[in-house]
């Protein structure tokens, strides 16, 4: 297994979430797993999707954090680019000093 030296961070509709998800689980050779968290987007760049959303100020998102190699995620990055044409849809990816588990 590759070096786990960085986090992808995966911020997108709650309406594509499911779609995400299939994504990953297809592909476990980039990663070992992820979290996903749901979270509130506010700002000039947030769509609203729903009249609830519109009155709130905040749209429904999903945040989703995957420890993995940076090599990975560049193909993981180029593949959900290809596959999740949505301009909504955004990342960043930050380095991983240690990670590791209390076994």
């Amino acid at each position: 297994m590759n070096t786990l030296d960085c986090c992808l961070t995966l911020m997108l509709p709650k309406s594509i979430e499911e779609t995400l998800v299939e994504h990953l689980l297809d592909h476990p050779e980039w990663m070992r797993g992820f979290s996903t968290v749901d979270v509130s987007g506010h700002g000039a760049a947030g769509v609203a999707h729903t009249t609830a959303e519109l009155v709130r100020g905040a749209s429904r998102r999903v945040k989703v954090q995957i420890i993995m190699n940076r090599v990975d995620a560049a193909a993981l990055i180029e593949h959900l680019r290809e596959t999740l044409t949505s301009a909504e849809v955004t990342y960043w990816l930050t380095p991983v000093l240690e990670f590791g588990r209390f076994e």
